[in-house]
């Protein structure tokens, strides 16, 4: 869950746009995404554990095939290292906009945490990136309590000026619920196979899977009701959820911003750890050897600006992750007597 909610989740912008602005509707796209996410997590969690996988291709190459597996393995490594690189710019702005310190400033304190992260044991890596997510739903629930209890504002009325709005991920809300899981599940595919791998219980990863999906489905669903019950609130807000925090309470805005930091380093060590991962068993000299250099080569690419990586990197990312959930799909229909 923290590798896949990452800053664009938290700073409201992704379920603003792929939720939210198709009004009511876009509760009926929350719960597409949510059983999407549950059920792709279940099948990647138990493929893996079977498996045994040590390496991301592993599965890939069970689910496509040596040859095809190849081709979206290459692909998806060049994807995951951009997202990585996309966190490291992101965290560049956040320190430019939000703290008034120069964006090298940011992008190096972000690389260097994500480095010494990686040098670490898996499961201290697991440890870390999984105690941003309850930090994050709790901060949720409140803005989402403290939404509905000051929005004076009727439903048809929301709804007509959630339909004004241009800025859509997508044609429909069911296809923004599908976009919206095609991209995140190939953002959390590599950790989840890699993860999954390392246990050899098999109830307790398809477990870890069906419920990992069913909360990412539970979060956006509360932020998804929260931003449309404040619709006429935060329009032309970049970080929405930072602007209802504030409103709140000065501090509680400070503790949203930290929030977003954290999401920020979750989805980085992920990205990178997945990259590294590609070429290396974790947990060796090589694999920290390839961290550290691939983390530093990121930042020096991430001055090419947050807002152009996420415009060329995520698209893209979302039609690899459609191609995902068709193939993990088609190797569940195939194998689901065995």
């Amino acid at each position: 869950m923290s590798v896949i909610i990452g800053g664009g989740f938290a700073s409201g912008q992704e379920v603003l746009q792929f939720f939210t602005h198709f009004g009511l509707w876009g509760v009926a796209g929350t719960l597409v995404a949510g059983l999407l996410f549950a059920f792709l997590g279940m099948q990647v969690a138990r493929i893996g554990t079977q498996l045994q996988a040590h390496s991301h291709k592993v599965v890939l190459n069970a689910v496509f095939g040596d040859k095809l597996g190849s081709v979206i393995d290459l692909a998806l490594i060049f994807f995951l290292f951009g997202v990585g690189v996309a966190m490291l710019a992101g965290t560049g702005s956040l320190f430019l906009e939000h703290f008034d310190l120069p964006k090298l400033a940011g992008g190096l304190f972000m690389t260097v945490l994500v480095s010494l992260t990686l040098c670490l044991n898996v499961q201290r890596i697991v440890d870390l990136i999984s105690a941003v997510t309850p930090l994050l739903l709790a901060l949720v629930i409140v803005l989402v309590t403290y939404a509905l209890f000051n929005s004076d504002t009727d439903a048809g009325t929301l709804s007509a000026l959630a339909a004004q709005q241009q800025d859509r991920a997508a044609p429909n809300w069911f296809l923004g619920g599908v976009l919206y899981a095609s991209f995140n599940i190939a953002v959390g595919f590599p950790l989840l196979a890699v993860l999954s791998g390392g246990s050899t219980n098999l109830r307790n990863t398809t477990r870890g899977g069906v419920l990992g999906g069913l909360g990412l489905g539970v979060l956006i669903l509360l932020l998804n009701i929260g931003l449309f019950a404040t619709l006429d609130q935060i329009q032309g807000a970049e970080m929405p959820t930072v602007m209802l925090a504030k409103r709140l309470s000065p501090w509680l805005g400070w503790l949203m911003m930290v929030s977003l930091c954290c999401m920020i380093y979750s989805t980085a060590v992920g990205m990178f750890f997945a990259f590294s991962a590609r070429f290396a068993d974790p947990e060796t000299p090589k694999f920290r050897l390839i961290s550290v250099v691939s983390s530093f080569v990121g930042l020096g690419l991430s001055f090419v600006g947050f807002t152009t990586l996420v415009g060329t990197v995520y698209p893209l990312l979302g039609y690899l992750g459609i191609a995902l959930i068709v193939g993990v799909i088609v190797y569940w229909w195939r194998h689901r007597h065995a």
